[in-house]
């Protein structure tokens, strides 16, 4: 008999830690599932395998947001064609190209032959595999439906992964522009302002006025340049401080999804985030009090974080979902209304399903807008400055000039 030491979560989602005396990690895991636990972790005492688990968490792989994709959607497929969880992990191990997916997909096979189960393998193979994700599997492993969840999670994963990918394409654009105002300005004040003050100077002009600013703005550049960069470090070190604050994480990330513009493309994608999962949990399986408390850790946004887990708390002391969202702030009208639809129906999966269907598109007609503005914006800003440096420039060589013929 040895003895393991254990990390699990109860059907309502709390965390149990314990001791089993067991003659093998597979026995323990088994144990753990005849008390309707999920286990997190699970080591032995065992001064060697201790040991041995410390190594292999110090050589854990993360996988990115498109490996992870290809992992789930690979698993997905051959576990549809009905070849066995682990002949599949083998053939990912030998067959896949991206090293880091075969070194998971070997490890997570390693860990299934130990004995567990498929979400406690993915938990001890990977850090990717966050709580969310193995919770799912859990419930496919359970309800018998492991490929379809795979399935799902595959589709919320590229809805996300495609989304970020919009995002930061729609950006290029507006962000190449910015840079090339930004050289511009940078050429115009270190070649072209000095040549011209140069000149200036030889024909005993004064300088105009617009002229005058770009000269001593270019001058204290040239001059205090280090207590700039040295002022900007500070006001980064500041801001890297208050966001390491548990009151200035919950204040900055109040203020993104309130802010004009950019807020509601925050706000929607957290709430097609949330009603996906929440989605994903309820239709297998997962009772709502425990997949709200799963989705209130896997959010990220504090704010958003705290009102769910107002939420969450309504919900356990026996309020409907639809009045704990009412009674919470931060979520809009339409998850409520649809939230009641689904509890008066007795599908609130599938209700929850169609909110996550609605707010992707909404999310894509505030990325599409967004996108739209941000351009024009930009460009404007742009041919402002340039006109103004222009104009300064241009005035300052008709006077030069002018007064060379005066001179003459």
């Amino acid at each position: 008999m040895a003895q393991f030491s254990y990390i699990a979560l109860d059907p309502a989602g709390k965390t149990v830690r314990g001791r089993l005396d067991v003659s093998n990690r597979g026995e323990a895991y088994r144990s753990l599932e005849d008390r309707r636990l999920t286990p997190v972790n699970v080591r032995s005492s065992d001064d060697h395998e201790a040991a041995s688990a410390k190594t292999r968490s110090r050589a854990m792989v993360r996988l990115g947001r498109a490996q992870t994709i290809l992992f789930t959607e690979e698993l997905a497929d051959l576990l549809d064609a009905g070849v066995q969880l682990q002949q599949a992990l083998s053939i990912m191990a030998e067959r896949q190209q991206s090293p880091a997916v075969k070194k998971v997909s070997a490890r997570v096979r390693e860990n299934l032959r130990d004995g567990a189960t498929f979400a406690a393998a993915l938990r001890e193979a990977s850090p990717t595999f966050d709580e969310l994700y193995c919770n799912l599997v859990a419930a496919g492993e359970a309800s018998g439906s492991l490929t379809k969840i795979l399935k799902r999670l595959a589709s919320s994963l590229t809805i996300l992964h495609e989304l970020q990918m919009r995002v930061v394409q729609a950006m290029i654009y507006p962000a190449f522009l910015i840079s090339a105002c930004i050289g511009l300005i940078i050429v115009f004040m270190t070649v072209l302002m000095p040549q011209l003050t140069t000149l200036l100077g030889s024909t005993n002009q004064q300088l105009p006025a617009a002229t005058q600013a770009l000269v001593d703005l270019s001058q204290g550049f040239a001059t205090h340049w280090w207590r700039i960069l040295l002022g900007l470090a500070g006001v980064f070190l500041l801001w890297a401080g208050l966001l390491c604050l548990p009151a200035g994480r919950l204040w900055w990330d109040f203020v993104k999804v309130k802010f004009p513009l950019f807020g509601p493309v925050f706000a929607t994608r957290y709430f097609a985030t949330l009603s996906q999962g929440l989605a994903n949990l309820v239709r297998n399986g997962v009772p709502l009090l425990s997949a709200l408390k799963l989705m209130t850790r896997a959010t990220t946004n504090r704010y958003y974080e705290q009102q769910l887990r107002k939420v969450t708390e309504m919900v356990q002391d026996g309020e409907a979902f639809s009045t704990a969202l009412k009674q919470a702030k931060g979520f809009p009208l339409l998850m409520v209304d649809l939230a009641a639809v689904g509890e008066q129906t007795g599908d609130l999966g599938r209700s929850l399903e169609k909110t996550a269907i609605r707010y992707d598109k909404e999310l894509n007609g505030r990325i599409s807008r967004l996108t739209a503005m941000i351009t024009p914006v930009i460009i404007v800003i742009m041919a402002v400055i340039v006109t103004l440096v222009a104009y300064s420039i241009v005035t300052a060589i008709f006077k030069s000039v002018n007064g060379i013929r005066a001179s003459g």
